[in-house]
């Protein structure tokens, strides 16, 4: 029987440690599937607490900056994109390799 991983122990909140990744982010920004590495939480649920984070840094004054996701096969990139998840297909050409968005705090 195959054992799930076990999230590394976290002294801070999700949400916390979500934005101290995102606040040492490099300028290309963290990716859903690399913050979940990172912080120890399911790649799913990354964009359900960047919602919530991105609410509390605008009451801070600071901003969640969303790097569009882009289509690999036609270079389409998806700016006015509200959503925080990775695009299903491209609009222009209908191919799903998309590269997905990625997060930083500027």
């Amino acid at each position: 029987m195959a054992h799930s991983p076990v999230p590394p122990m976290r002294g801070a909140t999700v949400r916390g440690s979500l934005e101290a990744e995102l606040s040492a982010a490099p300028e290309t920004g963290l990716t859903a599937k690399e913050l979940s590495a990172r912080v120890g939480i399911s790649e799913k649920d990354v964009a359900g607490h960047l919602e919530h984070l991105e609410k509390s840094l605008k009451a801070g004054g600071a901003a969640l900056e969303v790097i569009a996701a882009e289509c690999l096969a036609c270079g389409f990139v998806f700016r006015d994109r509200k959503r925080l998840t990775r695009p299903g297909s491209c609009p222009e050409c209908r191919s799903t390799r998309i590269d997905p968005p990625a997060f930083r705090i500027r």
